[in-house]
């Protein structure tokens, strides 16, 4: 559509007497714009059907024209520039077509106008009316619908010359432009509905356009891209976690109390962030002979060593260190190096080792033992750094001593004794044992000897002595009344066990072991009880009367 098309400046522009109203009648309806008819392609269209158009469209007034230069002319009122602002749209009259020089091209048949993006919009109220553009040829009948009242922001600017090349090109481009601006809107009209529906009708829509503009802000303002290594294996992901323990659970990447989370699972997540997991796996380890189960996070028997402090420099490792650790984890024997100190034959040998026992650890120092040679230590315990062993040169000989075996004495009841009387029937006889002993001598000193063996070379005999039961008589007729305890008194001092200092006489009465025998006693009388030797006395009276007690026999008349 072009300027040229229903304007209302016609009326106004000096091209032929006005057939319009006055403006003041024509703007009886109180919507700004009034009743206007649908502009489709107008009298110059350039949409005729569905062939191609170019650039500015083929005006089926003209036909197909020539090159730009020969149409580029202006109206009496000056450049294009100023008709940019005038709206055809809005006026329903129809501009008669000039006679074009060329002959007619076929038109396909009629179709309804198509709504132009972002067309200008119909006043509210207004019925909407679609023109047919009529065939192409030489003239079109003027447009007869409603005229529509003229802008007040377009008062007072000139109308264009009707046709023209330039004209027309410059009204399709304004045309085109005003068309994508209101476009919407006049879609809403063109079904009947009023300003404020339209507006009723395009609020849940701009409101559901604009939810899902801030839903689409905010999906991207908390979309994070992060990289997440787990045991090492790493890949990059898109989250909506808040924090790394939150990107853990929803990547279903279980922690335990041994594992490695970097950084930690409270720990704010932001996009570019990396995150690591290194599980732990249990080493049972026996380090310098000591056992414990340790855990650790690393992937290699080194990886672990270096964790743990350990030196494994110089150091006996029962895995290589470059084995990968699974995540049952291993046992791992490892002795480090260690110096120990040997002293041998009066020197010092300093080494250095990761042996398991003293033994290992004396070769390697060179050191032979010899004999009964032995170490300060137990040649099996283990060697701690620092430790000093000495080496203990041992030479030794075998002694050998008798000694006796002691005999016991055996008693026996005898009933031809009297009661206390014990007789000795045979002598005891003691035994003998060989002994042997062990001399050791240490680095040259001589230690205690030391009982290696003990035999029995002859067992010992026991001593048999008969105890009388024989009841004791208690007189000997014709002694009883002399005084006995005068005479034991004098001659003992009124001890039984009394000996003289000869050693020949013993007892109360001072009896000689011959005599004693001689009255039935047994052993020696300072042996026997006080009564029994009263009653040998007594009858030794008997056969002798006092003469064996020539010095105190006398006391026995006292």
């Amino acid at each position: 559509m072009t300027h040229s098309q229903g304007s209302h400046h016609l009326a106004h522009g000096g091209h032929g007497p006005s057939t319009e109203p006055p403006r003041d009648a024509a703007v009886e309806n109180p919507d700004p714009y009034g009743r206007y008819a649908a502009y489709g392609d107008g009298a110059y269209g350039t949409r005729g059907g569905h062939g191609t158009q170019s650039e500015y469209g083929s005006y089926s007034a003209y036909g197909e024209y020539g090159p730009y230069d020969v149409y580029e002319t202006y109206g009496p009122y000056g450049t294009g520039d100023r008709y940019e602002r005038y709206d055809p749209a809005r006026d329903g009259r129809a501009a008669p077509a000039p006679a074009s020089p060329y002959p007619a091209r076929a038109t396909e048949a009629p179709r309804p106008p198509e709504e132009a993006p972002g067309g200008p919009a119909n006043p509210p109220g207004a019925d909407e009316t679609w023109e047919t553009p009529a065939p192409a040829g030489p003239a079109r009948v003027p447009h007869q619908g409603p005229l529509i009242p003229l802008r007040d922001d377009l008062a007072g600017v000139p109308a264009p010359r009707a046709g023209g090349r330039a004209a027309a090109r410059r009204a399709s481009r304004g045309t085109a432009h005003r068309r994508g601006m209101t476009g919407r809107l006049n879609a809403t009209d063109r079904r009947g509905a009023d300003g404020t529906e339209t507006r009723r009708r395009l609020l849940p829509q701009a409101l559901v356009v604009a939810f899902l503009a801030g839903g689409t802000s905010a999906f991207i303002a908390h979309d994070k891209a992060v990289r997440i290594d787990v045991d090492g294996e790493p890949r990059t992901l898109h989250t909506f976690a808040a924090d790394v323990g939150d990107l853990l659970a929803d990547e279903d990447v279980p922690v335990g109390a041994h594992d490695l989370v970097q950084p930690a699972a409270d720990a704010a997540l932001t996009s570019g962030d990396e995150i690591t997991v290194r599980y732990g796996r249990p080493v049972r380890l026996t380090l310098d002979g000591e056992r414990r189960q340790v855990w650790t996070t690393a992937e290699t028997v080194g990886g672990a060593l270096r964790g743990l402090g350990v030196r494994a420099e110089g150091a006996y490792l029962s895995a290589d260190p470059a084995q990968r650790i699974g995540r049952n984890g291993l046992d791992l024997d490892v002795r480090t190096e260690r110096s120990v100190t040997f002293v041998a034959d009066g020197r010092e040998h300093t080494v250095r080792t990761n042996a398991a026992t003293v033994s290992e650890a004396l070769d390697q120092a060179g050191i032979v033992l010899r004999g009964e040679d032995i170490t300060s230590v137990a040649p099996e315990s283990f060697p701690r750094d620092g430790q000093t062993v000495s080496v203990l040169r041992i030479t030794g000989a075998e002694k050998v001593r008798e000694v006796t075996i002691p005999f016991e004495t055996v008693k026996q009841a005898d009933p031809a004794l009297f009661k206390g009387t014990e007789t000795v029937v045979r002598q005891g006889q003691p035994g003998v044992r060989r002994l042997t002993y062990e001399i050791r001598t240490v680095n040259g000193v001589q230690q205690k000897p030391k009982k290696v063996g003990s035999e029995v070379v002859r067992e010992p005999r026991d001593r048999i002595v008969h105890v009388g039961t024989k009841p004791m008589p208690m007189s000997v007729d014709g002694a009883d009344h002399l005084n006995w305890g005068a005479l034991a008194q004098c001659e003992a001092g009124g001890r039984p066990d009394a000996v003289d200092a000869s050693g020949t006489y013993g007892g109360l009465y001072q009896f000689d072991t011959g005599t004693w025998r001689g009255l039935g006693g047994n052993g020696r009388p300072q042996d026997a009880p006080a009564r029994e030797q009263t009653y040998r006395a007594k009858k030794l009276y008997i056969s002798r009367g006092a003469s064996p007690w020539p010095v105190c026999g006398r006391k026995l008349h006292d």
